[in-house]
């Protein structure tokens, strides 16, 4: 009996898992391929899924339970910055290979005039690999 207890528990937590990426993590990153991402904004979403999964162990935020006992308890690792970065090298292999002005504003070769003050933060920084072998492998992709 006790062990019938413990295999629907692990599947409610299988189950629940699943609800969770599908329903909250396709909500939460929508449009992430386009986020420019610093690193106080880094920061805060590893916060948001450590809270998210905190929420679905019913862990309350005053007890004294680590981040990785947390993940442990799910049997996850932390994995929602590098599903954000999966989606940004797909979209850029995306645009890359079409002739587009937004492949012109990527690659920088509006003309006109530079503005004044600091650089900002650019979509290509945030790009998990280099851009010249990211261009290379979206060339050499067959449409």
């Amino acid at each position: 009996m006790e062990r019938k207890k413990i295999l629907t528990s692990k599947m409610n937590l299988d189950l629940r898992k699943r609800i969770v990426k599908c329903l909250i993590w396709s909500v939460a990153l929508y449009a992430s391929e386009t986020w420019t991402i610093s690193k106080t904004a880094m920061k805060r979403i590893e916060a948001f899924e450590m809270w998210i999964w905190r929420k679905m162990e019913k862990i309350s935020w005053t007890a004294k339970v680590s981040n990785s006992e947390v993940l442990n308890r799910v049997e996850e690792n932390r994995c929602i910055i590098n599903t954000i970065n999966q989606r940004k090298c797909r979209w850029l292999g995306h645009v890359l290979r079409h002739d587009v002005l937004l492949r012109d504003i990527l690659e920088g070769r509006m003309t006109g005039k530079c503005t004044r003050g600091r650089k900002r933060l650019q979509l290509m920084s945030n790009i998990c690999e280099g851009y010249e072998t990211a261009k290379k492998r979206a060339e050499d992709r067959c449409l």
